[in-house]
């Protein structure tokens, strides 16, 4: 058990899609091309353009292009990425998993899930069970996130999985400003 999460290693018949974690309500595995229509529709939202950005995915094909050189070169390159958060019974709900991002230092925790499934507590069982897996698995030692300033939702999430506000920070080629949060067991930088 990870932060009350297992951690398994399932292989499909396809031998590409690997469950990573399960918890009590929740499965997050790697994200493949099949995840088209969910990928277009979650990252149309109007919440996931307004918190976190247009990605420009309009067609299955710039869902697929997004999949291919996001989260599919991620694991390759890094180990982790962004994973599918499903319920138990196979519904995709939204994707939480660690980024690697230029203009930070460290790996950056991240989700994002369809408003419908918002204040059930999926984003923070999800967001535990990585920052875990994270911790104990992969062995990363300082875990970070990011988010707009008004996105109290998201705050919200990150303060109850043990991070804390550090400071604003700008990323390149990004205009707006974002909160910085860190671990609160490693102390706040100003």
């Amino acid at each position: 058990m990870i932060g009350g999460a297992s951690a398994v290693s399932c292989r499909y018949a396809t031998g590409a899609i690997v469950i990573l974690l399960r918890t009590e309500r929740l499965e997050l595995r790697e994200l493949a091309l099949e995840d088209d229509e969910f990928i277009l529709r979650l990252l149309n939202e109007v919440s996931f353009l307004r918190f976190i950005g247009d990605k420009g995915v309009r067609t299955l094909a710039d869902a697929r292009e997004y999949l291919t050189k996001g989260p599919i070169e991620s694991y390759r390159r890094n180990g982790f990425g962004l994973y599918l958060t499903r319920l138990r019974d196979g519904e995709p709900i939204g994707m939480c998993g660690l980024v690697k991002r230029e203009g930070l230092a460290d790996v950056d925790i991240g989700f994002a899930f369809l408003s419908r499934y918002w204040a059930k507590g999926y984003a923070a069982e999800s967001a535990a069970a990585v920052l875990a897996y994270a911790r104990q698995q992969l062995k990363l030692r300082r875990i970070v996130a990011i988010t707009s300033p008004d996105n109290q939702g998201s705050i919200a999430v990150l303060e109850k999985i043990g991070l804390r506000f550090e400071h604003m920070i700008k990323l390149p080629d990004d205009a707006k400003e974002l909160k910085l949060f860190g671990p609160a067991d490693q102390g706040n930088s100003t």
